[in-house]
């Protein structure tokens, strides 16, 4: 409905001060004649809305302006309830915060918005913590927090992964969180690095300042850094003769990189799998026992004959 396309526009300069008719186009999926006809519309109505030309150019809303409406569907309020249960607010010390806000925000709405968000509260539930994951200690979060928003430089005590720990002069341009597990984003000389929060023993916020790039995209770097780094990791195929029971298992195993799948006779299935080194494929190919036969490579087979061998020793 325009109505609520409007909405959206309004509350996106709100929070933005100033777009571009692409920048609305691409986010609303309209095109970029629709965004000035309903540019025009708000200016029409009262809202104090300008176009500047030029280069860097845009839409504008005139400073201080404000508007009551929230805007808010029924769904889009139940959809704040699962941010609720975040991990990432408990990590960053945040949750009673957003508990207040929540408050606030749920004491606002119509009370049939509220009616329904509490009906979903007592329906979902999520527990950011997987099974057999210990409670996480990350005593430096706040500090690298604290340097992020200061923007001031951070000595680091890093230890790679079976490496010895060194130290580092950082420059933090943010904090990400893959999952559970959480990264810094630094510049480090003159190169950006992604150093693994849990990896870091020591960390101290210095006097020195430095001037985070206005330009860099923190989204947008993750993305590329993510691509880079999975096309950095090694690659180990193996071939197997698996039991259909075993094959299914194997497929919902997130390390387990199944590139394919082909059914044989009498309950067995040909699989090719990405393992990424000999030592990982070993390890896993070896708790399926009797269930598993390696076809390829053979260097894998001897390895596994190898392994029970020594593992018949102990036993007799």
């Amino acid at each position: 409905m325009r109505a609520d396309r409007l909405l959206n526009i309004l509350l996106h300069l709100q929070a933005k001060g100033r777009t571009t008719a692409k920048e609305l186009s691409k986010k609303l999926e309209i095109s970029e004649r629709t965004v000035h006809r309903d540019m025009e519309a708000l200016s029409s109505a009262g809202i104090p809305i300008y176009a500047e030309r030029g280069v860097g150019g845009g839409w504008t809303l005139s400073e201080g302006y404000r508007t009551n409406l929230t805007g808010f569907k029924k769904e889009e309020v139940i959809s704040l309830l699962l941010v609720h249960s975040s991990r990432v607010l408990e990590d960053l010390g945040k949750k009673k915060d957003f508990d207040s806000a929540f408050v606030k925000l749920m004491a606002s709405l119509p009370p049939a918005y509220r009616k329904d968000a509490e009906t979903a509260r007592q329906r979902i539930h999520i527990d950011g913590l997987g099974w057999g994951r210990a409670i996480r200690e990350l005593p430096l979060l706040p500090i690298l927090q604290d340097a992020v928003w200061e923007e001031k430089k951070v000595k680091i005590i890093y230890e790679k992964d079976g490496g010895k720990p060194e130290p580092r002069i950082i420059e933090p341009y943010g904090l990400v969180a893959k999952d559970t597990i959480w990264y810094v984003v630094a510049k480090r000389g003159k190169e950006m690095r992604v150093y693994r929060i849990s990896r870091i023993k020591e960390a101290t916020i210095t006097t020195e300042r430095f001037e985070r790039p206005k330009k860099f995209d923190l989204g947008k770097y993750w993305e590329e850094w993510i691509k880079e780094f999975k096309s950095r990791v090694p690659k180990y195929l193996i071939k197997v003769k698996v039991t259909d029971a075993t094959a299914e298992h194997i497929k919902s195993i997130p390390y387990m990189k199944c590139l394919s799948h082909k059914p044989m006779a009498k309950g067995f299935a040909e699989m090719v799998i990405d393992m990424e080194t000999k030592e990982w494929a070993l390890g896993s190919m070896l708790q399926y026992c009797d269930s598993v036969f390696v076809l390829e490579p053979l260097e894998l087979q001897d390895a596994i004959r190898h392994k029970a061998k020594e593992i018949l020793k102990i036993y007799e």
